[in-house]
């Protein structure tokens, strides 16, 4: 088929028929699963005819610069949490409940990587057709322990804001600790590839490897000396850099051995925080969210290998979703994010913890590209982040119960 048409195909049926079904569902599912749903119903009963020449070229190329774009908006929302004050009412944080936080953030992300990383080394690793490809089983079960561990910001800021007001006092708590634990994640996932394959890429000493050693340094130079100086460029100024920085840091990390996918968060995440404050963050990221990653996630969907997709991933899922609750709602109730919150509260907030979203499949992505996951385990991990992201909604209304409406008020968490 004509590659323009092939476009259309794959337009109509990863956007336009996904934003249809999230329209006609009342938006109960959050949109960012249902192009993830359609490419993994398509893939698993092979419906879609090869002469529509779907997945297209030009396609894929949409739904990576979608995604590129979601990456570095993700970091982007890094730095616009960084000038944003906490919800009115909320008293100054004393030094012993900033230690809570940042403790209640770390557990969040370190139990539940642990868990998963020691139950994917013993049971996981050893299924059929989970071995990694490249053969080390220990850097795949860390792999699958990051996926465990993941909180989804891009996708978390999205269900806050559908919860709306009512609950704005705990959702702000658990969107600034995902704000924490992604940027770990992402700090994390870049280790992981320089551990399995970065000597090819940091030993090498070339003119262009220093350089693109040279260009988050650059970066982080013109970030600080921007917030000495306090100097914030005109507008039209901070829209030219924007594509300068992803472009600059998505070929950096490219050059490194690692993915680009992380140059595109880093390039976000080292914009100075005072030049966010006049970017429409939550506008660019939606635009990539609907516009143009659904081909990505779409795509992603519907080229997992069809065997891998049957009752025995789907078991793996359940097993991998039930490691991953378990192990987030015991994180904050041992640690607790703040001391006046009740159980259930703490609950609540350990299920907005536990959504995967699009984060864990941006993340399982890039670490089976670099061949530290099977297509079975990724297949088990993008259900995974499914499930849990359709779960994060009901599971938060259910941990909070009937006192949400009595105690929201009152809660002043930190």
């Amino acid at each position: 088929m004509h590659g323009i048409v092939a476009v259309a195909v794959d337009a109509l049926i990863f956007i336009a028929l996904a934003w249809m079904l999230w329209r006609l569902l009342g938006r109960s599912i959050p949109i960012a699963v249902i192009p993830i749903i359609i490419g993994l119903v398509l893939a698993a009963t092979g419906w879609l005819p090869a002469s529509l020449g779907v997945p297209s070229l030009i396609g894929d190329k949409i739904g990576w610069i979608g995604v590129l774009l979601l990456a570095f908006t993700a970091g982007l929302e890094t730095r616009h949490f960084a000038h944003v004050g906490a919800p009115a009412g909320m008293p100054v944080a004393s030094p012993s409940s900033v230690f809570r936080f940042v403790a209640c953030a770390a557990l969040a992300l370190l139990l539940p990587f642990v868990v998963g990383a020691v139950t994917a080394y013993h049971y996981f690793a050893v299924l059929p057709n989970w071995a990694t490809p490249n053969g080390d089983r220990t850097l795949g079960a860390v792999a699958i322990g990051l996926c465990i561990a993941v909180s989804a910001l891009p996708v978390l800021i999205g269900i806050v804001r559908e919860l709306g007001p009512l609950h704005r006092p705990l959702t702000q708590v658990a969107v600034r600790i995902a704000v924490i634990d992604d940027a770990v994640l992402w700090i994390g996932l870049a280790v992981l590839l320089l551990v399995a394959g970065g000597d090819a890429s940091l030993a090498g000493g070339t003119a262009l490897h220093l350089l693109a050693l040279a260009v988050p340094v650059a970066m982080v130079a013109l970030g600080e000396a921007s917030r000495r100086s306090s100097f914030v460029p005109p507008n039209w100024a901070i829209w030219l850099a924007l594509p300068l920085y992803l472009i600059a840091g998505s070929w950096a990390s490219s050059h490194l051995g690692l993915h680009a996918l992380l140059g595109a968060y880093f390039a976000g995440a080292m914009l100075p925080p005072a030049w966010t404050r006049t970017l429409p963050v939550e506008r660019m990221g939606k635009f990539a969210l609907l516009g143009l990653a659904p081909l990505f996630f779409g795509h992603s969907g519907l080229k997992i290998d069809g065997d891998a997709l049957g009752w025995a991933s789907l078991q793996a899922s359940l097993a991998l979703l039930a490691v991953s609750v378990a192990a987030k709602l015991a994180a904050v109730l041992i640690c607790p994010p703040a001391s006046n919150l009740s159980r259930r509260e703490t609950l609540a907030i350990g299920a907005l913890l536990q959504c995967k979203g699009l984060m864990e499949i941006v993340a399982a992505t890039i670490l089976r590209d670099k061949g530290l996951l099977s297509e079975h385990a990724f297949a088990a991990l993008v259900t995974l982040a499914v499930l849990s992201t359709l779960l994060t909604g009901p599971f938060f209304r259910v941990m909070l119960g009937r006192r949400s409406e009595r105690t929201q008020s009152g809660s002043q968490p930190v």
